[in-house]
Parts: C-alpha cells; structure tokens; sequence
C-alpha cells in the first residue's frame, strides 16, 4: 500500500513538471517570440536564412546573442523536463492492463505472478513489460526522442553563438555556405527530424494502445487522449520529412503547429496526472 502511495504521489510530482514544461511550448515560447524577438527583426532574420543567405541570419545572432539563447533555452528546459514522460505513460499503461486482467477473470493468476515477481520501488512487477513490446519501443522511441532534440537544439545553439560571434559583414558569403550549410542542417536533421521522427513513433504506438482496448478498459477521456496521440504523431511525422527536404530552414511549416499539438497532449497528460485519485478499496 506504502509502494502505491509513492507510485501516485510522483505520478502527481511528475505532472506537475509536465504542465510547467507544456505552458512553456504554449505560451512561454510564442509570448518570447511575439515580444522579444519579433521586434528586433527576427522574422526577417529566418526568412533569409531559408533563401540561403545566412549572412543575414548570422549577423542579426552576432548582434542580439541573450536574445537567441533565451530563445533556445526555453525550448531546451522545455524538452528536457519532459525526459520521464514517455515512461511515466508506460507505466500507467502497464498498471491499467494489470487491472484490466483482474477484471477479466484472471486476477488469481495475475496475483501469483505478481508475489513471485520482485516489485520494483514504484510498486510495477519487475517483469510487469512482459508481452507489452509496442508500449516498450513506445516509451523507449519517446526518451531518445527527446533526448536528440534537447542536445540537437543545445548543439545548434551554441554552434550558431559561436560562428555568429567571430561573423562579419565582410565575410563573403560563399564562404559561410560552404560550411555552415552542412553542420547546422546536420543539427537540424537531428532534433527536428530524427527526434521529431522517433517522437512521432512514439505518440502513435502509445496513442494505438489505448484506443486499440477503447472503452473496455480506458475511460472516456484517455480514450480522447489516445486518438489525440494518433493526431500528434501525423503532424510530428509529416514536420519531420518536410525538415529533411529542406533542413538549413532548420523548420518546416508544419513544425510549430505540431509542437503545439504536443504540447497541449502533454498538458491533457499532466492534468490527468495531478487528477489521480488513490483507488477506493
């Protein structure tokens, strides 16, 4: 009983992290847009970057540095409060089928399982991943998900820092394409395609798994939520190949709205979490 205590009081812990991390992608990060960095031309900075003048690009970075790292900050520690999501699902997942056993008629079998298992200091079975391989390379697919966008955003920002500070408007601009054209769509590629590619994977098997038992076993609204994942994953695909067409854009069109969609399931989650309620015995 003290193992399911602690369970739900980090679920609730953890949920409290994860709605910080979704109002900073929702309003955090636009608000600094809007006020911040529009003002000061950015706007026009990432149009000509995406026309292949990063002359423009560069200079506007050299000149209002705090500005653009604020920027990347509030993306990096965005993301990198999310690192235990997609396990924190996984085990929620996991403890409903477990339930939804018992509730089938097996719960004799599962409970001999269960006391010849060691459990781990969550109070899960230790083998509790047993036959549940989508939710594994669910939750799996989604840490290194994150894991690359948060380096590849952190490496592309101090990489953009460095080269803009030693960048000068006599530098022609043959010479800053030749290599910075390749490293920064590099960098690219790895957050926004590989991260946001593994994290789509993510969002659809998680979001399968729940709307594959429906109402059998979920409630009305992680059912919703689940079809939700389904939606996140096609806008987090498609922001993907679209980036890797084109990567020294370093985003595509459909890039913000998909980590809005994100971010606003990953604010449902955390409300469902800080909403738990220990089970009435």
């Amino acid at each position: 009983m003290k193992r399911k205590r602690t369970f739900l009081t980090k679920l609730r812990v953890n949920g409290a992290y994860y709605i910080i991390a979704a109002l900073l992608l929702l309003v955090g990060v636009p608000l600094y847009q809007l006020f911040v960095l529009l003002p000061q031309g950015y706007a026009d900075a990432l149009a000509s970057a995406a026309k292949g003048s990063f002359s423009t690009y560069l200079l506007w970075i050299g000149q209002h540095p705090g500005q653009f790292l604020g920027y990347r900050a509030l993306l990096v520690i965005s993301f990198a409060v999310l690192l235990s999501l997609p396990f924190t699902l996984f085990r929620i997942i996991v403890a409903q089928e477990i339930l939804g056993q018992e509730e089938e008629g097996m719960g004799e079998e599962t409970k001999e399982i269960e006391s010849t298992e060691t459990q781990t200091p969550d109070g899960m079975p230790e083998y509790a991943w047993r036959g549940k391989g989508f939710a594994v390379l669910a939750a799996w697919s989604g840490l290194l998900s994150i894991i690359l966008y948060t380096l590849g955003t952190l490496a592309s920002a101090v990489y953009l820092a460095v080269v803009s500070s030693t960048f000068s408007g006599h530098t022609p601009n043959t010479s800053t394409a030749s290599n910075f054209s390749t490293i920064a769509g590099a960098l690219s590629i790895i957050s926004n395609t590989i991260g946001g590619g593994l994290l789509a994977l993510s969002c659809l098997f998680f979001g399968a798994i729940i709307a594959r038992r429906g109402l059998k076993l979920w409630p009305a609204v992680w059912v919703a939520f689940g079809y939700t994942a389904l939606a996140v994953a096609a806008l987090l695909s498609g922001s993907a190949v679209a980036v890797a067409s084109a990567p020294t854009e370093g985003q595509a069109a459909l890039t913000t709205p998909a980590i809005l969609l994100f971010a606003l399931w990953v604010l449902w989650f955390a409300i469902m979490l800080v909403r738990l309620k220990p089970e009435v015995q």
